[in-house]
């Protein structure tokens, strides 16, 4: 399996922009903020477009990736931003070309559909914070630099919340944002839960909402030999019924025809703390200690 090599302080990581627009002072500030990590920069194309909700182009935004993956003088890819526009990009990228230039490739929200397609096809890549998240958040910016510039074997997660599962499990970490995840499925970029541990999390879906996006992953029979779920932060997925712990119970019920051990409150997603979680890691969750442990070098 091609992978990424690990970064130290004389790295260059690009940033591209494949989903929404920001304004270019937001830009600015945020990618300043980010430049006191230490790290050398190269700034994408598309960052400064504006095509309506998009930034450039689906072709224009696709061949940022692909310049950025070819780039030898970039070391690692991380997004400016999530929102739309990701899974347009997916029809133009080559994926062979991208896998002879393995490198560390960093999102999450949107990102989701290209950190799973590259997965899918071999390249681990990273569920993690994004340029306009905030590194000032220490577990946030402390597992970012750690997955990055260390060997991740043995790397553990502390699972946040207490948990009745009464199993472990273990397999390639697939997943992401619930919402991404679904509008994949039944194209020929859904991704392989085959053998896995799914992450989900969410923003801004309302209670019904995420019940129906369940249920699609459901019906979908993708998830008959998915090995166990891990949820984490559903931000601002409550209405006036149902709070957050509700919500969290009415996910792990909906889900649990499946037949498969539950856990909640891994720090991932949109919300703070975000972990860096690498997608098509081989992990293991081990329910005395209530941690998930990284078993491979997920970077060369």
């Amino acid at each position: 399996m091609p992978k990424g090599k690990l970064l130290n302080k004389n790295s260059t990581i690009g940033i591209i922009s494949p989903a929404s627009p920001s304004p270019k002072i937001l830009i600015d500030k945020f990618i300043s903020d980010f430049r006191n990590l230490g790290f050398k920069i190269k700034l994408g194309n598309c960052l400064y477009e504006e095509n309506n909700y998009l930034t450039g182009s689906d072709k224009d935004r696709a061949k940022e990736i692909m310049d950025m993956f070819e780039d030898q003088s970039i070391d690692g890819i991380v997004s400016f931003r999530g929102g739309f526009g990701s899974i347009r990009t997916l029809p133009y990228l080559d994926i062979n070309k991208i896998k002879r230039n393995p490198k560390f490739f960093c999102g999450f929200s949107d990102l989701t559909v290209l950190l799973n397609y590259f997965s899918n096809n071999g390249l681990i890549t990273f569920h993690g914070p994004m340029i306009k998240s905030n590194f000032n958040e220490i577990i946030t910016k402390t597992y970012f630099e750690r997955i990055l510039t260390s060997p991740s074997k043995g790397l553990i997660y502390d699972i946040l919340g207490y948990n009745e599962c009464n199993r472990c499990f273990s397999g390639y970490i697939k997943g992401g944002n619930l919402a991404m995840i679904c509008s994949t499925l039944g194209t020929p970029y859904e991704p392989n839960f085959d053998n896995s541990i799914l992450i989900l999390e969410e923003i801004n879906e309302p209670p019904y909402c995420i019940d129906r996006l369940l249920t699609q992953l459901i019906l979908s029979n993708k998830l008959n030999k998915c090995n166990g779920i891990i949820l984490g932060h559903f931000t601002d997925c409550i209405d006036e019924k149902i709070d957050s712990n509700s919500l969290i119970t009415m996910i792990k019920k909906r889900l649990s025809s499946l037949n498969l051990p539950i856990v909640s409150a891994l720090p991932f997603g949109h919300d703070y703390p975000n972990v860096t979680i690498p997608i098509g890691a081989y992990a293991h969750y081990d329910n005395k200690s209530n941690k998930l442990v990284i078993c491979e070098n997920v970077l060369r």
